[in-house]
């Protein structure tokens, strides 16, 4: 009977509401604990960001208002510019050479001398050919005479057509060496071939030259080329351009004005810059060879446009933004960068004639926030002065 009592039992395991909830009461009890510290997290950033609110408040109705300087945007005329490194070459440098052959008898020009075109630089020896051209014209004589006699005679009959065709060949013959000893006996005076400065003389009295020996050395200074190396991409911008300014640092870094003379159309190094010539007059003479001088290019020229300092944007969220100040208070405005002028920056959007942008104490407040505005500039000069 016990038996069949035990068996009964295990066919039926089925448990009362009280033994389920007590099997589930240690999950419901983490469940809840759970919750509870969600709730109170939660909570306490609530109050935690309800407490920063209260003293961001309260320290923006203590805080007293800040100076700042702003600028009034006028516009004005705004240039992109590179300044580039030039060398000074002469307008025209030219080494004079003998034609002939003999020593120097007169030495006329010194170094430094400013010579005209035909001007007497020195004379070779002219004896030897004085000699040889008075031995040409006796030639040329004889020949002519020759050439009289057979025509008469060929005229009589007397004389062959090919002795007369001898006698006119000869007479050009001695003709042509005539003209050739009167050009070499002109040649012992040695003639400056161009207006210009004598850099150097390379003869002294006595001195023996041979053919295509060097005499002088003539610049032509009354202006200059300035030579400029222009980067590959900026050839572009410099074909458009006629006019330059150029600074040479060896004379007080004075200003000169210079037209373009010719681009070339090659590079001739390895750092791929295209050679400008640009000419500028020197009537006094004082800008010389080789003096180093800076070359100003224009690249891009706006009219009527509006520019703040570069250092009067403030940066964020990949863009560029400026204060500006309406009725005491500063906004946060982002604009839209054009080209740059210098320490100036062009606005292309954003800014209107007539408002004020901060331009010093930009960084020390915040969007919405009343400013004092102690000064206000028309230009970035004022605010050196």
């Amino acid at each position: 009977m016990e038996t069949e009592t035990k068996t009964e039992v295990k066919a039926n395991p089925r448990r009362s509401p009280i033994q389920r909830l007590l099997r589930w009461l240690p999950s419901l009890m983490v469940l809840i604990l759970v919750g509870a510290v969600f709730l109170l997290a939660d909570m306490i950033r609530t109050e935690g960001e309800a407490v920063q609110t209260r003293k961001a408040n309260e320290l923006q109705t203590t805080r007293e208002k800040i100076n700042v300087v702003a600028m009034e945007m006028v516009p004005g005329t705004l240039r992109e510019r590179i300044s580039l490194p030039g060398t000074v070459k002469p307008w025209m440098s030219l080494r004079l050479l003998t034609e002939v052959g003999g020593k120097i008898v007169e030495k006329r020009i010194s170094e430094g001398a400013r010579v005209q075109k035909g001007d007497v630089l020195a004379r070779i020896d002219p004896r030897d050919y004085e000699n040889a051209l008075a031995s040409a014209l006796a030639s040329n004589d004889m020949a002519v005479a020759a050439h009289g006699r057979l025509k008469a005679l060929f005229d009589d009959q007397l004389a062959t057509r090919s002795q007369l065709d001898d006698a006119v060949a000869r007479v050009k013959t001695t003709r042509a060496a005539m003209d050739t000893a009167k050009l070499n006996l002109d040649r012992c005076t040695i003639l400056s071939p161009m207006n210009g400065v004598v850099d150097r003389m390379l003869v002294e009295n006595g001195q023996f030259m041979n053919p295509a020996d060097p005499v002088a050395d003539i610049l032509q200074m009354d202006r200059v080329k300035v030579a400029v190396g222009i980067p590959e991409s900026d050839v572009d911008a410099v074909r458009l351009l006629e006019r330059f300014d150029v600074t040479i640092d060896a004379l007080e870094s004075r200003l000169f004005q210079g037209r373009r003379h010719y681009l070339y159309k090659t590079t001739d190094n390895l750092a791929r810059l295209y050679s400008l010539e640009i000419a500028v007059d020197n009537p006094g003479g004082k800008i010389l060879p080789d003096m180093f001088a800076r070359v100003e290019v224009v690249k891009r020229r706006v009219d009527q446009g509006l520019a703040v300092p570069l250092y009067a944007l403030v940066g964020g969220d990949g863009a560029s933004a400026v204060f500006v100040v309406a009725d005491g208070t500063a906004r946060r405005r982002s604009v839209t960068t054009g080209i740059q002028d210098g320490w100036r920056i062009q606005i292309a959007e954003g800014l209107s004639v007539g408002e004020k942008v901060v331009v010093v104490g930009q960084r020390l407040i915040n969007d919405g926030e009343d400013v004092n505005i102690t000064r206000t500039v028309l230009k970035m000069e004022e605010l050196e002065q």
